[in-house]
């Protein structure tokens, strides 16, 4: 039995790297800085290490051979999840280049409405630490960082030295659209924050006005989405008489139709709050699961962030086309690879299609896929990298115990080799 510290995590995406952990053999508890989403993803008990050719147990080059001979005469594969660290990513890169595939990550539907509309108008965002440093406003429109990332404020808002800063608990929090799922938006002196809710329905009407009133256009309307115009007067106001302001935005929480315009609209009020000579950053949050990961390493090998198809011997892209689920709905694909080395939750689509899934140990499914390899999970039972969600820092990963479970690499490496 052993303790280690200052240990980082690939789970919530904002690079947290202070926790401890105890380990008794395979079984690892976390004692210290744990969150909700921390804790269970390390304490996640190993439940299999053999892989399974239809549900039964195989050695691992047995399972090999078998997802290389489902690949070997294919059409047209597809290969999803992509959640694992850098070098599984790379080698599952190889191996979409080797078999013809099309990568898509599993939350780049999401990540789509950031880059649609930073593809078409930019954008000017900025990193954890100037956040940390410099933040004195901080406007959170339609989504939960609390809920995201359990010890964002605690972490980022709430620390006790900021370079630019004489005391973080004067900072002010604001919430447009959703209303905040507990407490850690509130200072430590009690300073809770300012919350102006309405429905998602609403929001792009709510963005657009607040964008209108930055501009200094003229409006008529008294409120929008039952948030008085004053109010949002007040809130563009505050930003615009920050120190430093910083706007912040979850693309998976506007699930409705062309949110990428709502996102343009985010990062417009924050350009525009700069031509008028104040300082002001956008923030999105994402990197859970691997999506930032997959993202780098697809965009410096491909030179495109994902739904990626190799099948023309080059890779591809198209945002909309090689959606994953469209492309199986449509009958589009002959294979399925499903790479998921971080959440035993995060399950392959259903489909009758030849599967192939690499996934943490833990997994169960409603139907056995043709193959299952159990592999180990980046941070835990191997060292790696994985991307924190402002894109600037790669995370080094510790390995913490000896599972014997394979890597994600080295599965993916030995299927491309056995192609």
């Amino acid at each position: 039995m052993t303790e280690i510290t200052e240990v980082p995590s690939p789970f919530c995406g904002i690079g947290t790297d202070d926790l401890a952990i105890h380990i008794d053999g395979v079984s690892l508890k976390v004692t210290a800085n744990g969150c909700a989403v921390n804790s269970p993803a390390f304490e996640q008990p190993i439940t299999d290490t053999a892989p399974q050719i239809n549900g039964q147990a195989v050695s691992l080059a047995a399972a090999v051979d078998k997802a290389a001979e489902l690949l070997r005469n294919t059409q047209q594969p597809l290969i999803g999840g992509c959640a694992t660290d850098v070098n599984g990513m790379r080698a599952l890169l190889a191996l979409a280049d080797k078999s013809g595939a099309v990568v898509d990550n599993i939350n780049f539907t999401a990540a789509r409405r950031n880059l649609l509309a930073m593809q078409d108008s930019g954008w000017m965002n900025t990193t954890l630490a100037e956040l940390k440093n410099r933040c004195d406003v901080l406007l959170v429109i339609g989504c939960d960082p609390e809920g995201f990332a359990p010890r964002f404020f605690e972490r980022y808002l709430w620390n006790n030295d900021a370079m630019f800063l004489d005391n973080t608990g004067n900072r002010e929090v604001i919430f447009l659209g959703k209303a905040p799922s507990g407490n850690a938006s509130t200072s430590p002196t009690g300073k809770a924050a300012s919350v102006f809710p309405c429905s998602d329905a609403d929001l792009p009407d709510v963005v657009a006005v607040l964008s209108a009133l930055i501009r200094k256009q003229p409006l008529h309307a008294q409120s929008v989405g039952g948030i008085a115009v004053s109010d949002l007067q007040a809130i563009a106001d505050k930003l615009k008489a920050a120190q430093y302001g910083v706007v912040c935005w979850g693309a998976a929480a506007l699930a409705y139709d062309h949110a990428e315009l709502t996102v343009q609209a985010i990062c417009n009020i924050v350009k525009d709050i700069n031509l008028q000579g104040s300082r002001c950053s956008g923030f999105p949050l994402g990197g859970r699961e691997g999506d930032q990961t997959a993202n780098q390493v697809c965009g410096w090998t491909t030179g495109y962030p994902a739904r990626v198809n190799f099948a023309k011997g080059y890779p591809e892209y198209d945002p909309f086309l090689f959606d994953s689920l469209a492309m199986l709905t449509n009958g589009e694909a002959d294979a399925l690879v499903w790479v998921q080395a971080f959440n035993i939750n995060s399950k392959p689509p259903k489909t009758d299609l030849p599967t192939i899934v690499i996934g943490r140990s833990g997994m169960s499914f409603d139907k056995e896929p043709d193959v299952f390899i159990p592999v180990g999970t980046p941070g835990i039972d191997h060292p790696g990298h994985a991307y924190r969600l402002d894109n600037v820092v790669a995370i080094r990963l510790k390995k913490l115990r000896d599972s014997g479970l394979p890597s994600t690499a080295e599965v993916l490496h030995a299927i491309e080799q056995a192609l």
